[in-house]
């Protein structure tokens, strides 16, 4: 399978590591971008580079990873290719897409999320009406990153509110955890190390147990001792709802973008 990817940005780079990590070859992997620097940096991977019109032609699978703006210019350059089409980005419908290119086009919308970098993602699949074997071809890819979810596209901004934008979330809580484990006396160096390990290992436990996270929690908060007292003052502060808002906030915002 020959993998063309349009747009160079962090998500391609993901993608680009995620598959030769699982002995896809370089020269299975074609990337275009109009920035000759984020190209070189994919140098190192030895894969092919090319124009757009180059992936297009080169291409069974061709994933749209450019901005949403940008949509407009770049789906009319694959509109007669008789390809897979692959968009990974938040607010274009598949409606939208088949609109510019044609209803009888094959495409899938997925979800991925910035973990994929580490090989660690979270993506969301979905289609409306895709052939099994289409499916079957993004989930292997896809897979190659991180976890994967099959969906419906009425879904898909509640999947960018928890995991699209979640990494967000995460990031601004381990940062919160170090600055409170620094105003206790701990580098901020350490601090960070000591959250971040502590989300990634909290995680893991949860994903391999399949317990509900509130057994697990409960599992940590012994009768009068300092975690109950920290969960207290969570709540009190607003927590879980600031979370819930959140989340809602990038689901809101991820509709908007379709208009």
């Amino acid at each position: 399978m020959k993998i063309g990817i349009i747009g160079a940005g962090n998500m391609s780079r993901a993608i680009v590591i995620g598959l030769i990590s699982n002995k896809a070859r370089p020269d299975s992997i074609m990337v275009s971008d109009l920035n000759e620097k984020k190209l070189a940096e994919l140098n190192r991977y030895g894969i092919k580079k090319g124009t757009n019109e180059q992936v297009v032609k080169f291409a069974d699978v061709i994933i749209l990873a450019v901005k949403p703006n940008v949509y407009p210019e770049v789906l009319p350059e694959v509109a007669d290719a008789k390809k897979l089409i692959v968009s990974i980005a938040a607010g274009i419908s598949l409606e939208y897409i088949k609109s510019v290119i044609g209803e009888d086009k094959r495409v899938v919308r997925v979800m991925p999320n910035t973990p994929a970098l580490a090989g660690a993602g979270m993506t969301a699949i979905c289609s409306d009406g895709a052939a099994e074997e289409d499916i079957e071809s993004v989930k292997k890819i896809f897979g190659a990153l991180g976890k994967i979810l099959v969906t419906e596209e009425k879904y898909i901004d509640a999947v960018c509110g928890v995991s699209g934008s979640g990494p967000a979330y995460v990031f601004t809580m381990i940062d919160a955890m170090a600055d409170g484990g620094v105003a206790c006396g701990l580098t901020k160096s350490d601090a960070i190390l000591l959250a971040a390990q502590t989300v990634f290992g909290s995680a893991k436990l949860l994903l391999e147990t399949n317990m509900h996270p509130a057994e697990l929690r409960d599992m940590v908060c012994s009768p009068g001792g300092t975690t109950i007292d920290a969960v207290k003052a969570l709540e009190q502060d607003g927590f879980r709802a600031a979370l819930i808002e959140a989340v809602e906030a990038a689901c809101e915002k991820s509709k908007l973008l379709k208009k």
